[in-house]
């Protein structure tokens, strides 16, 4: 499925720029899609709950495939309400494959949790080269209707998804019971929002600046095809490092790398204000696509060490509400501050939460280190 996210982001903000009746609102297809992330995070946690890991995923290929269909339909007429529509559906289906992550921590030891987390992601590496390839390869497939015949391709993907989740070895559900900690105890707990806010913001800043990233590059002058391949070399940055990134946590500490990455989105920012030529675009995607990934992945890291396996599915359904909510917002306001403000106002959006995150985080640390009691001194 994260091939045909990665495809439509390619796609939703060129296609949004044509169809839609003002500019500013060229991106807000993927923040509808944002929106039905959010608004899945909830449900899926009922479902998994209740029916367990398998019957979700399968219900999010479902919503990933009417998501294509839809999209197809509103390229096909020229209906920019109407591919808004599709965008519904296949967000669901994203958040829930959303969950993919925390399937993979509840079935690895505590101490490979992160290393678990990190290869999962990685998955989304295939998804970085054949989603944007696939753009390349098919947009004028049904020509003359644009990216007609990409959307249809779309399915594929989906399709073999629904046949792996036959082979694949998930987590029974969570035992129930009747003495549940309040969520409201839960969401107080300084990892939880150490964790919460360290999410939000490497994939808010993240879509900020993805997200206007092809119509920037259309209005300087590029191609189709290059902005492509920037997007593609973003995806592939987001998601490379996670043959590493899992190490790097059990080394140097979820918290060093949540900073690490926020280090690294700071520099998307600044590199971004110095020009506007194919390397400074291409560069910086990459600089974004990687403090993504450490922020993202140690965000997840340390969510796991907020709750026990009880609270998992609802801490969980928590964290990706909140955070997918702000990734609906950051992606509808990258259009209005791009369209508005311009390409270096909203580079300098992301600096602000990124060190506001990178404080928190490390409050958390030192507030964790406070509380561990010191070893006595050795016998003489």
């Amino acid at each position: 499925m994260n091939s045909t996210v990665v495809g439509q982001v390619t796609m939703s903000a060129l296609i949004g720029y044509t169809l839609a009746p003002d500019k500013a609102l060229s991106t807000l297809p993927y923040a509808i899609q944002m929106v039905g992330t959010m608004a899945a995070s909830i449900p899926a946690g009922l479902v998994f709950s209740r029916l367990g890991r398998r019957p979700g995923f399968l219900l999010g290929v479902a919503g990933a495939l009417v998501g294509s269909l839809l999209f197809a339909a509103g390229v096909w007429r020229a209906s920019f309400w109407l591919y808004c529509l599709g965008a519904v559906p296949a967000g669901l289906g994203f958040g829930i494959a959303q969950h993919l992550r925390f399937a993979a921590a509840e079935v690895a030891a505590p101490e490979a949790r992160p290393r678990a987390i990190a290869l999962v992601m990685t998955g989304g590496l295939v998804a970085g080269v054949l989603g944007p390839e696939l753009v390349k390869r098919t947009d004028e497939l049904l020509a003359p209707v644009l990216f007609l015949g990409t959307y249809l391709c779309l399915l594929g993907p989906s399709l073999l998804c629904a046949v792996l989740l036959g082979f694949a070895r998930l987590p029974p559900p969570p035992p129930r019971s009747r003495s549940a900690v309040p969520i409201g105890a839960i969401v107080v707990r300084p990892a939880f929002v150490a964790a919460v806010v360290a999410g939000l913001t490497a994939y808010g800043s993240m879509s900020l600046i993805m997200t206007s990233t092809p119509v920037q590059m259309m209005l300087c002058g590029f191609a189709v095809n290059d902005s492509i391949d920037v997007i593609r070399a973003h995806s592939i940055a987001m998601y490379a490092p996670g043959f590493v990134t899992g190490r790097l946590i059990q080394r140097f500490g979820t918290h060093r790398v949540v900073c690490l990455g926020g280090v690294l989105a700071i520099a998307c920012g600044v590199l971004s204000w110095t020009g506007s030529g194919y390397g400074t675009f291409l560069v910086a995607l990459m600089l974004l696509g990687f403090g993504w990934n450490f922020m993202f992945v140690g965000a997840t890291a340390l969510l796991t060490t907020a709750h026990d396996m009880q609270e998992r599915v609802r801490a969980q359904a928590t964290n990706d509400f909140i955070v997918f909510g702000t990734v609906a917002c950051s992606a509808l306001a990258s259009g209005v501050v791009e369209a508005k403000f311009g390409w270096l106002a909203l580079n300098g959006a992301i600096l602000p939460p990124v060190l506001v995150a990178m404080a928190l985080v490390l409050w958390h640390r030192a507030r964790r280190a406070a509380q561990v009691p010191a070893r006595p001194p050795a016998a003489a």
